[in-house]
């Protein structure tokens, strides 16, 4: 059995990303009464971009990340795992990913947003060392809140 890869997603991977994404939030519109950005976004140019990753388990594409450059912290804006295929490590291994693509990048924190409703996330990114550190009414959704993490590196300042 070989190990799972992450790479770039093509252009071809267009509808599988969104397919997936849209999966993997379905759970959550019910609960927030819409559906979050994640399943209605249009991947096409963020893949052109460079900016989605896909994790390869075997030929299957288990999973998506999206991450944008910020000026002071690289954005997980998603992170989607195929439901069937949730809790085998995926979600952990594109996680590690994206912080590897910011220490690299040279940024000293990782960050994302999502609801608080979404409290299983919460808790997923706060296992991983994420800190909370900003609530905030949702923009347009008078109501809901929407919770930053961020997960700041130690650099050693001998190296």
């Amino acid at each position: 059995m070989t190990e799972p890869i992450i790479r770039p997603a093509e252009a071809a991977d267009n509808s599988a990303v969104r397919a997936y994404s849209r999966s993997a939030y379905a759970v959550f519109a019910d609960r927030l009464g819409y559906e979050p950005k994640p399943m209605v976004a249009d991947y096409g140019e963020v893949i052109a971009e460079r900016r989605v990753r896909v994790v390869l388990d075997g030929d299957t594409l288990a999973g998506v990340l999206v991450l944008l450059p910020e000026p002071n912290h690289l954005l997980i804006y998603s992170i989607a795992v195929r439901p069937e295929l949730q809790g085998m490590g995926h979600g952990r291994r594109l996680m590690a990913f994206a912080e590897d693509r910011a220490r690299h990048g040279g940024y000293h924190c990782i960050a994302l947003y999502t609801n608080e409703r979404m409290a299983e996330n919460v808790a997923f990114y706060e296992r991983l060392g994420y800190e909370r550190y900003d609530r905030r009414e949702h923009l347009t959704r008078a109501g809901s809140w929407v919770i930053f993490l961020r997960k700041p590196f130690r650099y050693n300042s001998a190296s």
